[in-house]
């Protein structure tokens, strides 16, 4: 299948927020099933949550391609998976500070999980990041910087949410990295709740603080 093939499959024309995935990785993908010998694609049980909830939105904020495992799983229980992956490949025999590969490949192998669960038209959504996304330290300056942010234009708005009935957000990863942060404390001032989870533990309701360049405001 080629990229355009792969995208259909995660862009169902009648699903709702399926506007907000990003089309970067599937343009510069290429048929990699093939190639995923370093990959385990072995889907992951979900604790923090046992069943989709109409009023709650996920993002999975995991390293490379962790966060589709996370939302095939989290698509077995009613969410619709929206990749937000935003990064670039390096050109030919530059190296680049993140692998984007891996994120491709498991597009693809997703893809062909989704093609096996039917998920309803307006099924609740989680956002799927690369915890790597921000990772800049470059070896030397020959480097390919294709690192990235996520900006609050890459995601629904708070009143978006609203209407669609999103009240509550759950944050899955590690931590909450500071590009999300300042998005996440504009849902919060819309009163949108932000729970956070590192996988294990039950979501628990967060005050996210005035990021720096919110001080003027």
């Amino acid at each position: 299948m080629l990229g355009k093939d792969i995208y259909k499959i995660w862009t169902p024309i009648e699903a709702n927020w399926i506007q907000w995935i990003r089309p970067v990785p599937f343009v510069q993908m290429k048929d990699q099933l093939e190639n995923n010998e370093f990959c385990n694609f072995t889907i992951p049980n979900i604790h923090y949550i046992k069943e989709n909830s109409m009023n709650t939105a996920i993002i999975v904020d995991l390293p490379s391609y962790n966060s589709i495992k996370e939302g095939i799983a989290l698509a077995k229980l009613g969410f619709r998976p929206i990749p937000l992956y935003n990064g670039t490949n390096e050109q030919t025999g530059a190296t680049p500070i993140i692998d984007n590969h891996p994120i491709e490949i498991g597009l693809i192998w997703g893809a062909l999980e989704l093609e096996k669960i039917k998920i309803g038209i307006n099924a609740p959504p989680v956002f799927l990041l690369d915890s790597n996304r921000m990772h800049r330290f470059k070896m030397d300056v020959s480097t390919f910087d294709n690192s990235w942010d996520i900006y609050a234009q890459d995601m629904p708005s708070a009143e978006y949410f609203l209407k669609n009935g999103i009240h509550k957000i759950i944050v899955r990863g590690e931590k909450i990295q500071k590009d999300l942060r300042k998005i996440l404390y504009q849902f919060q001032k819309k009163k949108i709740k932000i729970l956070f989870t590192d996988g294990y533990k039950e979501p628990e309701e967060i005050i996210i603080k005035r990021p720096p360049r919110e001080k003027n405001n």
